[in-house]
C-alpha cells in the first residue's frame, strides 16, 4: 500500500458551464443589487461597473472593459466571463459557484473572505490577487500568468495549477488539502510551514530546499 505521502492528490471537480437559450442583456441591467438570470451581456464598456450585492445566475458576460469594478458581496452561479479587462476589482466576500473566467486581464483584485466552489480560470493574466481568508473548493488555474497570489489563512481543498506561472505565492497560516502545485511555475513561495496537504515535483522541491531549511532553522554549508 502506498504511504499517504505517495498518494496522488484528488483532482478538482470542475464541470464545464453549459449555457443555452440566453436572452440578450442590456448594460443598464448591470447595477448594484441586480438579480439576473439567463442573460448574455456582450461588449460592455464602463468607467466603473457597479455590481455590489448582485446575484447573477446562468449567464454569460463577454468583452467587459472598465476602469474598475465593484463586485463586493456578488453571487455568481453558473456564469461564464470572457475577455474581461479591468485594472481594479473590489470583490470581497463574493460567492462563486460553477464559474469560468477566460482570457481576463485584471491588475489588482481584492477578493478576500470569498467562497469559491467549482471555479476555473483559463488564459488569464492577473496582477495581485488577494484571497486572504477565503474558502476555495475545486478551483483550477489553467495557462494563466499571476504576479502575486495571496492565499494567507485560506481553507483550500482540491486546487490545481496547470501550465500557470506564479511569481509570488503566499500560503501563510493556510489549511490546504489536495492542493496540486506541480503545474505551477513558482518564482517565490512564502509560508513553507503551511505546505502540508500540497503536492510538488522533485524539481520544485530542490528549488524550495533553501526556504524549507531556513524555516526549520537549518544552516547549510559546504
Amino acid at each position: 500500500m502506498p504511504s499517504p505521502q505517495q498518494t496522488p492528490p484528488a483532482p478538482p471537480v470542475v464541470d464545464p458551464v453549459a449555457l443555452t437559450d440566453l436572452d440578450p442583456g442590456e448594460a443598464g441591467e448591470l447595477v448594484a443589487g441586480a438579480d439576473l438570470e439567463g442573460r448574455e451581456h456582450t461588449a460592455v464598456e464602463a468607467d466603473r461597473l457597479e455590481l455590489r450585492g448582485a446575484q447573477v445566475h446562468s449567464s454569460r458576460l463577454r468583452g467587459l472593459q472598465a476602469r474598475e469594478a465593484d463586485l463586493r458581496n456578488l453571487t455568481l452561479t453558473e456564469v461564464v466571463m470572457e475577455q474581461v479587462d479591468v485594472p481594479v476589482v473590489q470583490g470581497i466576500r463574493g460567492r462563486w459557484r460553477d464559474v469560468e473566467l477566460r482570457d481576463a486581464r485584471i491588475g489588482s483584485a481584492e477578493l478576500y473572505e470569498s467562497t469559491w466552489q467549482s471555479v476555473r480560470f483559463v488564459g488569464c493574466k492577473l496582477g495581485y490577487v488577494n484571497l486572504r481568508g477565503a474558502t476555495l473548493q475545486d478551483v483550477v488555474f489553467t495557462d494563466c500568468q499571476i504576479d502575486e497570489l495571496d492565499l494567507v489563512q485560506v481553507r483550500a481543498t482540491r486546487v490545481a495549477f496547470e501550465g500557470t506561472a506564479v511569481r509570488r505565492l503566499d500560503v501563510q497560516a493556510s489549511t490546504l488539502q489536495h492542493v496540486d502545485l506541480r503545474g505551477a511555475d513558482l518564482s517565490e513561495l512564502v509560508g513553507t510551514d503551511a505546505l502540508r496537504g500540497t503536492t510538488i515535483t522533485s524539481v520544485q522541491l530542490a528549488h524550495l530546499a533553501p526556504l524549507l531549511a531556513a524555516n526549520l532553522g537549518i544552516t547549510v554549508t559546504g
